[in-house]
């Protein structure tokens, strides 16, 4: 059984800090599995014109968002990998509106869409299940600054949590 405790200064990315805060203490695993059917339950009950809308030019619709949250769990978990293998290759930060800019979601049915992020949302649960407690406490390099790889699992389910907030703020 991991020991899921949440990261302390130090441990992540100085701006992760506003995701890592909005997870529960607990089990991290079952918060994962509790927040994905929860996500996925909200978007899939949204009407189809909600899906294009957005709530001020030049903001996201929510196929967008939903792309972006898969597309950064992927980049999370890579790192998570790359860190928990004891790979010391220093790795770059990312751009989220060229991600979401290239990631043709008004091509894409918003149902696999979903598909895809409880796909994903498996995959790292699986990932993040594989780790010992060693393993959890490794870190490394990425966009700059120094993380821990429990600290990613943190950032993912909390990113998740942001968003989710997001949405039902603006959009709905």
């Amino acid at each position: 059984m991991l020991t899921w405790t949440k990261p302390v200064e130090g441990e992540y990315l100085p701006y992760q800090i506003s995701y890592i805060s909005k997870v529960a203490d607990g089990d991290l695993i079952s918060i994962m599995k509790k927040n994905i059917e929860e996500t996925t339950a909200l978007l899939n009950s949204l009407p189809e014109e909600k899906i294009s809308y957005r709530y001020a030019e030049g903001k996201w619709d929510i196929a967008e968002v939903l792309q972006h949250l898969i597309d950064t769990e992927r980049i999370m978990c890579y790192r998570a990998l790359r860190f928990a293998r004891n790979d010391k290759t220093e790795l770059p930060g990312f751009e989220q509106d060229d991600y979401v800019k290239e990631a043709n979601t008004g091509e894409r049915k918003f149902i696999e869409m979903l598909e895809e992020f409880a796909a994903v949302r498996a995959s790292t649960i699986s990932l993040f299940e594989s780790f010992n407690d060693t393993l959890l406490n490794r870190s490394g390099v990425a966009n700059k600054g120094t993380v821990k790889v429990k600290s990613l699992a943190y950032v993912i389910a909390g990113h998740e949590l942001h968003h989710v907030g997001i949405i039902k703020e603006r959009y709905l």
